[in-house]
């Protein structure tokens, strides 16, 4: 069963080919026989996942099911779950049990999908290895001395390996599309404010946008079409018409144009890499889709303008964690500097009291002017530069990722060549435009992603073009030989 898509599964579920309880255990099965390789969980709901499955058999047996009533997946650990332990990865909040559910939540749970689980991550989501997890870092399926990807690492992982058929990430700066390139999976950061942050745990508020990962892009239409919404809770969701996604997966791609930027394909791009994503676009091609060459001017702009911004929001939003009101509390402080202290340098790792110096640093009287807003400034030139692109093309195509996946621990002693792992995709977050990375071949036996970038509310011409792509291929369908 754990071949199967969500599609493929939906449809053995309405067959009565198999019980959600019967799925539900597979998949719990398979998670306790193979996540101590992995370490793509931090917390299995092993009891609440069979009860939700028993309600799901339950309203199938009703008549009153939806399309994906009774269909297990996993849940990133930065969304709020009652009852169920949300960490974010990180010791500040490695006891906090949240008395609520994040909309992305309450929307999986009310179409009928089952909660395996909350998957590791990047602590607070700052990482692209998912090394800097207080819980341990994630290994790659397809090579476990390689990195998954982040931060996003543990959905990636659990869903490589085929632990659950689908799971939500977030992706600030590429931490949907980069683990999903090098897990070889699909998936998908919709326009910002298409899916709503509430209950979702902030990192850099103006960039975090909730996604689904997944095997294919047929599945992400059909998760897209439960996470996607207005909510009013969330003041950055936009009350905007919900297409159905999957409503034209099917359509010619003949007459698209497709934007190859010229400073995706030069210097930093490995060559196997570049030669992979070629040959993508070369399939493209052959289903009627044409090539132009577009610039960019500033895209060598976009990391560092993100590692302004991305900070300065970060050090504004993890400042509620003090050890007053949630969170780790150092035990005896001498008074309340002492508590402010030991209970943030106890409770963060470093990569998280790095990007928190960081961003107070950009944001201190007599630095605001010289970094923060300068960066804002770029940011809205890299927005011009897309804007400007997509009067030359309607889909933008390139690698999600300059490399392969790297070895655990390579660039951990360098932030900066950690940094430089987004490239491709830190851009996309800034100007708020939806981006998808989608298996395309393999280099050194690990996999490669393709990257197709959009217009404004174009998800669902990203989705057709992708699903296009993966009729024609296979790759999507390939899985590490270890866990079939």
């Amino acid at each position: 069963m754990h071949h199967k898509t969500l599609a493929e599964l939906a449809t053995g579920l309405a067959a009565k080919d198999f019980s959600s309880v019967e799925l539900t255990q597979h998949f719990l099965d398979r998670i306790r026989r193979h996540d101590s390789t992995l370490n793509s969980f931090i917390t299995v709901c092993e009891t609440q996942a069979l009860a939700q499955a028993a309600a799901a058999d339950a309203a199938r047996a009703a008549g009153t099911a939806g399309p994906l009533t009774g269909i297990p997946m996993a849940q990133k650990d930065i969304f709020c779950t009652e009852g169920v332990k949300t960490t974010c990865a990180s010791k500040m909040l490695d006891t906090f049990i949240s008395p609520y559910n994040a909309n992305v939540i309450e929307r999986s749970l009310g179409a009928g999908l089952v909660m395996l689980g909350k998957t590791n991550m990047d602590e607070f989501a700052m990482g692209s290895s998912n090394e800097t997890s207080f819980y341990g870092p994630v290994k790659n399926p397809w090579d476990i001395t390689k990195v998954p990807g982040g931060s996003s690492g543990g959905s990636a992982a659990a869903v490589a390996a085929r632990l659950a058929p689908a799971a939500t990430g977030t992706d600030t700066g590429g931490s949907i599309r980069q683990p999903a390139a090098l897990c070889n999976l699909t998936g998908l950061k919709p326009t910002y404010g298409r899916v709503s942050r509430w209950g979702m745990i902030a990192f850099a508020s103006s960039l975090d946008q909730a996604g689904p990962m997944t095997q294919t892009a047929e599945d992400a239409a059909l998760l897209m079409n439960v996470m996607a919404g207005h909510d009013p809770r969330d003041s950055t969701c936009i009350d905007f018409p919900v297409p159905d996604y999957t409503a034209n997966l099917n359509d010619s791609i003949a007459g698209l144009r497709i934007g190859l930027p010229k400073q995706y394909f030069g210097e930093g791009l490995d060559a196997g890499v570049a030669a992979v994503i070629q040959q993508a676009i070369a399939e493209l091609e052959k289903l009627g889709a044409t090539v132009v060459e577009i610039d960019l001017p500033t895209s060598d702009l976009a990391v560092p303008a993100y590692y302004v911004i991305a900070p300065a929001e970060c050090s504004s939003n993890l400042s509620r964690f003090d050890g007053v009101r949630f969170g780790h509390r150092c035990e005896n402080p001498a008074d309340l500097t002492d508590l402010y202290k030991r209970s943030r340098a106890e409770g963060f790792g470093a990569e998280v009291k790095r990007r928190i110096m960081v961003g107070t640093y950009a944001l201190s009287a007599g630095y605001y002017d010289a970094y923060y807003v300068q960066a804002q400034k770029v940011r809205r030139l890299i927005k011009n530069d897309f804007a400007r692109a997509f009067e030359q093309c309607d889909v933008i195509a390139g690698p999600t990722s300059p490399t392969v996946a790297f070895g655990l621990g390579e660039k951990q002693s360098n932030p900066i060549a950690m940094y430089l792992s987004d490239i491709y995709t830190i851009a996309t977050n800034l100007a708020g435009l939806p981006g998808m990375s989608l298996p395309a071949g393999f280099e050194k036996n690990l996999p490669v992603g393709l990257q197709l970038v959009g217009n404004y509310w174009s998800e669902a011409k990203l989705l057709n073009v992708a699903h296009r792509y993966q009729q024609v291929t296979d790759w999507h369908r390939r899985m590490p030989a270890a866990f079939e």
